[in-house]
């Protein structure tokens, strides 16, 4: 009996795993088809659009850039003259010093010679005490606003600096990111364009910095990183933005706009109370809060995004710091899954409900447990002798060579679409990694996927250290600067 059941128990096991296999294959592919068919469709909208019209445009919205800024004193200055520099007409910079230990604070008052203000601080979303706002008395630095408060973590911070935000557009950054001049100008179109449906967030391309030449706030040559680690992020980059936003944007599906680069309807992040301090997945809460504010009132809305390379980032390129990014960004999507299970299955929020939150349930939230119960399982069969080797090494051999598929396309589309990596030796590094990266690096990804769950299961919050090494300067390329950033 208890045999009987067993083997019954194994063989609906097995075929639950076949068809979880062939799920994958298919919405692989079909991600591949959409963002073909999207990044198509960008590409013939803008080959002849001409951005300095928006610069000038009385109906441009004015943009509020937020950047919440914690023990960034080595870098700060420049970062805060490149936001400065960005071409467009209505913009200002809301630098939100989030109870920084170092000298963040008195490096910004001394370069650009800041004062104290009366400015009239009114809390539309609560947020830590604010203990001053600093405007400049040099005019050349009249649209920077730097807001000292306590420490109470990015998202905090972010919402203190919406109460100070006066534009129509929040640019939602960090502080440390590098954005091309373009970027405001590009990031705004979706939302001057927006007809029957109301914009209420797009998102944008995160690039690598990781080994590009830096000058002036500006990459001027692009490499790939030097590890390993960072060519995979490279890769895995590319997935994330160029293939699957992009399909999911074509379905009206995004539930997740990057923190480090997105942009948002202010009135709209106001009326749904802000950023959620008590999560590490600020960024994608706050994105599926307000498409559930639009869903519940029938109001016709979307999240768009732009597939250009408009804003950079420094990676982390060792295992330790990786994993705890990669442990945080699992614990956030469970926090902000778990936030909303209502929509989850429910008709009444459309694709949304339907279709993004399942695919992220299963293939995003669950895709490490899953994989551990598939090990569990092969190991099983392989102990009561009831093991395939033909049925292991195909389905092995199906999964490599998709995963070699899917990222190859990711990199083609970057080729075709904006050829940053220009030298052929990049591209066999990249071609190289793409080979290694089921086998070497995939594991580690998935065992740090566990470790998120692990640490949700126990109650640990907290966004861990980063360590930055500063980015490369192109006019001195043995001098590094050091930055660490703690979050």
């Amino acid at each position: 009996m208890y045999s009987f059941l067993f083997h019954f128990i194994m063989e609906v096991l097995g075929i639950a795993f076949l068809f979880l296999s062939f799920s994958v294959i298919v919405i692989y592919l079909l991600i591949m088809i959409l963002s073909t068919l999207e990044m198509r469709d960008h590409r013939r909208k803008n080959r002849f659009a001409d951005y300095q019209d928006i610069i000038t445009s009385p109906i441009a919205p004015g943009v509020s850039i937020l950047a919440p800024a914690y023990n960034e004193g080595e870098s700060i200055v420049q970062n805060v003259k490149s936001l400065l520099s960005l071409h467009y007409g209505k913009f200002e910079v809301v630098v939100i010093n989030d109870g920084s230990k170092d000298e963040t604070l008195a490096k910004m008052i001394n370069s650009f010679e800041l004062e104290i203000t009366d400015f009239a601080y009114y809390a539309e979303i609560p947020a830590q005490p604010v203990r001053g706002i600093y405007k400049s008395k040099n005019r050349s630095y009249n649209r920077l606003i730097v807001i000292d408060k306590e420490n109470g973590g990015k998202a905090d911070a972010l919402n203190a600096g919406i109460n100070v935000s006066s534009k129509e557009i929040l640019a939602c950054i960090d502080v440390d990111c590098i954005l091309s001049h373009e970027s405001i100008t590009r990031m705004v179109r979706p939302f001057m364009e927006e007809t029957h449906r109301k914009v209420i967030a797009v998102g944008g391309v995160i690039g690598i910095a990781n080994n590009c030449d830096v000058q002036d706030g500006t990459v001027t040559k692009y490499r790939v990183p030097s590890t390993l680690l960072g060519r995979f992020q490279v890769i895995e980059y590319c997935r994330a933005f160029l293939m699957g936003r992009m399909a999911w944007k074509r379905l009206n599906g995004l539930m997740l706009i990057s923190g480090a680069f997105g942009f948002f309807n202010r009135e709209l992040v106001v009326e749904v109370g802000g950023y959620f301090p008590k999560t590490v997945g600020e960024d994608m809460e706050l994105v599926v809060r307000m498409r559930r504010y639009m869903e519940e009132r029938k109001i016709p809305y979307k999240v768009s995004f732009v597939p250009d390379p408009l804003c950079w980032t420094e990676v982390p390129e060792q295992e330790a710091v990786l994993s705890r990014q990669r442990n945080r960004w699992m614990r956030g999507t469970i926090e902000s899954l778990q936030l909303h299970r209502a929509t989850r299955l429910n008709p009444n929020y459309g694709i949304m409900g339907m279709v993004s939150y399942p695919y992220w349930s299963v293939f995003e939230k669950m895709a490490p447990v899953l994989e551990l119960l598939g090990l569990i399982y092969t190991m099983v069969i392989v102990i009561i002798g009831d093991f395939s080797a033909f049925y292991f090494i195909a389905i092995f051999i199906v999964f490599y060579l998709l995963s070699i598929l899917v990222s190859s396309f990711s990199i083609l589309f970057e080729q075709v679409s904006y050829n940053s990596y220009k030298d052929k030796k990049d591209l066999n590094k990249l071609i190289l990694t793409i080979l290694l990266e089921p086998i070497l690096i995939h594991p580690k990804i998935v065992y740090w996927g566990l470790g998120g769950h692990w640490d949700f299961i126990k109650g640990k919050g907290g966004w861990g250290q980063m360590i930055r090494t500063g980015f490369k300067k192109s006019d001195d390329k043995k001098n590094m600067d050091h930055d660490t950033l703690n979050s």
